[in-house]
């Protein structure tokens, strides 16, 4: 009985500079990858075949706007004419404001900006790469991702297990901004709010107490089960359509009781339908505070109630 053998998966590793191309090209590499970063682009040929035996291993090369013979036109197709891998692109983006943070927390120098402030190099590398993003079989922003959870998504991503589609449900507070890696986006804030119950309020939704209190309103059994029923018909048609990655994020104003519960238990749910979801809560940390959490009984221009 004959077997197919896959091909070795050959990545390209671009986008925006500062957006965390070393941190997943580590990654890769702790992950058995055959890695390389600035490769000249005339070389990439001759390092993924070498001695004219392509690799076995899977191989990443980083390129951005300080490599040699980077053209964001012509990189496609360069990638795609190597015969014996599996090309893709991975490109890594990133918001304005975070990454001329980056840039002065580390005092590096954007390349395209030696002498000018950051932010012009910046727009010089967003409109200059565009052809990539554009091109792109995933895009990460990791405006919001911390080292630890870029890793984590890396290794669902291109990990051993990769070749089965990935789904993460994952909580969010509005307050800190909407989810940016979301495919689908469910707002919880229409139900009451545990923060102002004095019991509830140091718990969070993976506490049975906070569950029981959200169980016994009306609203929620109905809201969960919709949602359940439309996760369990939508997401195998993404698959199916050639999604590997699909994301659910469930909202609400802290981001430490109601979404979180959503989240835990739309990820039981969907376990009892067969699927295995990835559980994050990306504001769970965040501590408690009144200023962020509009009280039921404050009129909305009041001094406390901030915008949702």
């Amino acid at each position: 009985m004959s077997s197919t053998r896959r091909l070795p998966r050959l990545l390209l590793v671009t986008g925006m500079s500062g957006a965390g191309k070393s941190t997943v090209l580590d990654a890769l590499e702790d992950m058995g990858w055959d890695v390389v970063d600035n490769l000249p682009a005339d070389l990439i040929g001759g390092f993924v075949h070498v001695e004219g035996e392509c690799r076995t291993a899977n191989v990443a090369i980083g390129m951005d706007v300080r490599s040699r013979g980077f053209e964001p036109e012509a990189l496609h197709d360069l990638i795609h004419s190597i015969g014996g891998v599996q090309p893709e692109i991975l490109y890594l983006d990133c918001d304005e404001t975070e990454l001329v943070r980056r840039y002065d927390e580390t005092r590096r120098r954007h390349p395209l900006a030696a002498d000018r402030p950051a932010e012009d190099g910046i727009a010089r590398e967003r409109r200059s790469t565009f052809p990539l993003r554009a091109a792109a079989d995933t895009l990460i922003d990791t405006t919001e991702l911390s080292p630890a959870v870029l890793r984590e998504e890396l290794r669902h991503r291109y990990g051993a297990e990769s070749d089965q589609p990935v789904l993460t449900l994952t909580s969010f507070a509005f307050s800190r901004g909407i989810s940016r890696t979301a495919d689908l986006v469910f707002d919880m804030r229409f139900l009451p709010n545990p923060h102002w119950e004095d019991d509830l309020r140091p718990l969070t939704g993976m506490d049975a107490p906070v569950r029981a209190y959200l169980e016994q309103q009306p609203a929620w059994g109905e809201a969960l089960g919709r949602i359940e029923a439309l996760l369990i018909d939508w997401i195998p048609r993404y698959w199916a359509a050639g999604k590997s990655y699909v994301t659910v994020a469930f909202g609400c104003t802290g981001g430490r009781h109601r979404s979180v519960a959503a989240t835990v238990e739309m990820a039981e749910r969907l376990r009892n339908a067969g699927f295995a979801p990835n559980v994050r809560h990306r504001d769970l940390a965040s501590p408690p505070r009144d200023t962020i959490e509009p009280h039921p009984g404050r009129s909305p221009g009041s001094e406390d109630e901030l915008s949702r």
